[in-house]
């Protein structure tokens, strides 16, 4: 049960590393706008829940583990990895994701940032 912002973006990543779409799906706004790290967008609900639920079963040894989490009112940031296999080696993504949330707790926005290694 959600009862913070946090608990409804813990909930959100729960149903991710599951893929419980109906999960995700309750946690998410019909509006929510998600921004990832190419500035590629997916908006309404139904639109990005399709995305993943297309996505995230293809990825070979997919995980996630979270590092932190910072709540500040609506606002929860999460740092966290992501790893997966990729051509038959490990690919660890060190990732901080802010969510916004409105005041039914439901998650009205999520921008993703990747840390990237120096050239």
């Amino acid at each position: 049960m959600r009862s913070t912002p946090e608990a409804a973006v813990r909930q959100y990543l729960d149903g991710l590393v599951r893929n419980d779409w109906a999960g995700v799906t309750d946690c998410l706004h019909p509006e929510v706008v998600r921004v990832g790290p190419f500035n590629d967008l997916y908006s309404p609900r139904d639109r990005y829940v399709d995305f993943l639920a297309s996505l995230l079963p293809s990825l070979v040894g997919y995980g996630m583990e979270i590092q932190r989490v910072v709540a500040d009112g609506s606002v929860v940031m999460v740092q966290l990895t992501e790893t997966m296999e990729i051509g038959g080696s490990e690919d660890v993504t060190h990732e901080v994701l802010v969510f916004e949330t409105d005041p039914d707790l439901l998650i009205t926005r999520i921008d993703i940032f990747i840390q990237r290694s120096p050239a």
